[in-house]
Parts: C-alpha cells; sequence; structure tokens
C-alpha cells in the first residue's frame, strides 16, 4: 500500500531533491560557481546563473555534464582537463570541481536533512518487502546518505563515483538506473525511478520503467509530466495517503 503498481518490486531513488533538501545546496553552490566563472570570462553583461538555468542544464546530471550544457548555452566551450584540476582553472573539470568544494563546505555548515515524508516512505517501502537503491549523479552519495541517517535502507547506491568508474552515460540516458536495477536484481519492467529532475524523469521513461514518479520541488508539475512522469507529488507521504 505505497501507491504504486501491483507488480513494482524495486524502488530507485534519486537523492538530492527526492530523499534530502540538498538540492537546493547544490543549486546554490552551482549559481556561486557559475556566476563568478561568467564575471570572469564572459563580461558583464552576461546574465547571472538562474534557476531555469539549473532545472534546465544542471539539475540531475553528472558533474562535468552539468558544465558543459550550461557553459555551451551560453556559447562557451571548456577545454576537459584532468579530474584532479585546481578549482580555479578554466575547464571543464576545475569548474566542476570549485563547485564541489563550495557544496561540501555548504553541507558541512548546514548539515544534511532528510524529508520526513521521504523517511516515512522509505520505511513503509522496506516493511513492503520491495528493494530499495539510490541513483544519484553526486559524487558525494555515500556521505549524504549517511549524514542523513538513510544508509540503513539502501540496498545498491549508483552515484558520481559508480557512473564514472563503470563509464556509464549520466542522466538523461538511462544507464545509472539501468545499473541500479542490475544491482538490485530487478528489471525496468518491475521497478520504480522517483525524481525531481526532469533529466531523471526522461531517463526513468527512456529506460522502460514500470513507474515513474517526478517529485515537484521546484514548481514544474508540467513539465515533470512532459518528459515521462506518470504521477507527479509535493511529496511523497502523499503516495502513502493515496493508499
Amino acid at each position: 500500500m505505497i501507491g504504486l503498481p501491483d507488480d513494482v518490486t524495486a524502488c530507485l531513488f534519486d537523492l538530492d531533491g527526492v530523499l534530502t533538501s540538498t538540492a537546493a545546496l547544490h543549486e546554490i553552490a552551482w549559481k556561486q560557481t557559475f556566476d563568478e566563472f561568467l564575471a570572469a570570462h564572459a563580461g558583464p553583461d552576461e546574465p547571472p546563473f538562474s534557476e531555469r538555468d539549473y532545472a534546465a542544464y544542471v539539475d540531475g546530471r553528472p558533474r562535468a555534464d552539468g558544465v558543459r550544457t550550461f557553459l555551451a548555452s551560453r556559447g562557451i566551450t571548456l577545454p576537459e582537463g584532468l579530474p584532479d584540476d585546481d578549482p580555479n582553472d578554466p575547464t571543464v573539470n576545475g569548474v566542476g570541481n570549485r563547485k564541489n568544494g563550495l557544496v561540501l563546505r555548504i553541507i558541512e555548515d548546514q548539515g544534511v536533512q532528510p524529508f520526513p515524508g521521504s523517511v516515512a516512505y522509505l520505511e513503509a517501502a522496506h516493511k513492503a518487502g520491495l528493494a530499495i537503491g539510490v541513483v544519484t549523479s553526486s559524487a558525494n552519495g555515500a556521505r549524504v546518505l549517511d549524514a542523513a541517517g538513510l544508509t540503513r535502507f539502501v540496498q545498491a547506491r549508483i552515484d558520481g563515483l559508480t557512473i564514472g568508474e563503470r563509464k556509464l552515460r549520466g542522466k538523461p540516458a538511462p544507464d545509472s538506473f539501468i545499473a541500479g536495477a542490475a544491482d538490485l536484481g530487478a528489471t525496468p519492467a518491475t521497478t520504480a525511478v522517483f525524481e525531481d529532475a526532469l533529466a531523471g524523469v526522461k531517463a526513468g521513461r527512456d529506460g522502460g520503467f514500470r513507474f515513474v514518479v517526478g517529485v515537484n520541488r521546484a514548481d514544474q508539475a508540467e513539465e515533470l509530466r512532459a518528459n515521462g512522469a506518470d504521477i507527479v507529488v509535493l511529496d511523497l507521504a502523499e503516495l502513502l495517503d493515496e493508499s
């Protein structure tokens, strides 16, 4: 009784914005990073990074993909650089590393809070005997799960590190979700995906997943539906209320 089709046996949750409130912290770090970059490299007339930019080009994507996609929207191309580039280097990896350093400091200062409705839903899914996995583009997935006290629910985790190690395509490609289902011993046809990012919802749809739940944290319900969400909720607890 958790608001899913009866044939669903596994659940894959995005982390930032679905289970924890850290999506807002990521957006703050991205805005500071890109605004400083644009001011230094694109001139004073370049519009700052906006909420729309975050939703369209960055949210849900692996870090380097977010850098490339947003800067391409402004007609800017950077060399890739190396994974350990200095945060001040004008490379894709350098910009991404600057953002990661900022978000880690913000998380350290503010902590990580899970959404109460998401904790209640995880408890219900666990009690119902469903397999539970987390699929996140963040390389800090394990740290955030531990800080939020959610690791106890998770039987499989695909994060930014896994995506790199296995050479998976990041969201909106479905590869990371397909890998998460496989790690749970499930298939897309029996797995539900829970996502707040448009890229993640599209990945769930394109991966042929049985049910895609769009979590509307950013006032984009219609966009979530247009990208493939079977149902849109403001909070996962609504699924329990409907059961």
